[in-house]
């Protein structure tokens, strides 16, 4: 299976369980691994036979700016969700670090892997 990568995409979102994590936006930083077959783009050389990363992108960035969710979890959920919604995508891998989340951590980080359903 081919992958494309999308790396260290920073979005904003209310993010957490406790009262000072819901008063403001926090940063995000989202990985994600889409698993396609790229031989069809490849050799037409046209996007209709690709999959569209950007429009996936801005279908991620809508959703992260819009949410409101109390866990990491639950975030990583809904953007494989959003990935899989692409009928090229069979799977798709989201990683979403929070950094700050823990005292002498970099970032707490979540990641899963969804899978198509025949």
């Amino acid at each position: 299976m081919d992958r494309i990568y999308i790396r260290d995409l920073g979005l904003r979102c209310i993010i957490g369980v406790f009262p000072e994590e819901r008063r403001e936006k926090q940063d995000v930083v989202i990985n994600i691994v889409l698993e396609c077959d790229l031989r069809p783009a490849a050799r037409s050389d046209h996007l209709n036979d690709a999959v569209d990363y950007k429009a996936v992108k801005k279908r991620i960035l809508a959703l992260v700016e819009a949410s409101e969710f109390n866990l990491i979890e639950t975030l990583a959920e809904r953007i494989s969700e959003v990935c899989l919604e692409n009928p090229g995508v069979a799977r798709a891998t989201v990683t979403v670090d929070k950094p700050g989340a823990l005292r002498f951590a970099r970032s707490v980080a979540v990641e899963i892997t969804r899978e198509r359903q025949a």
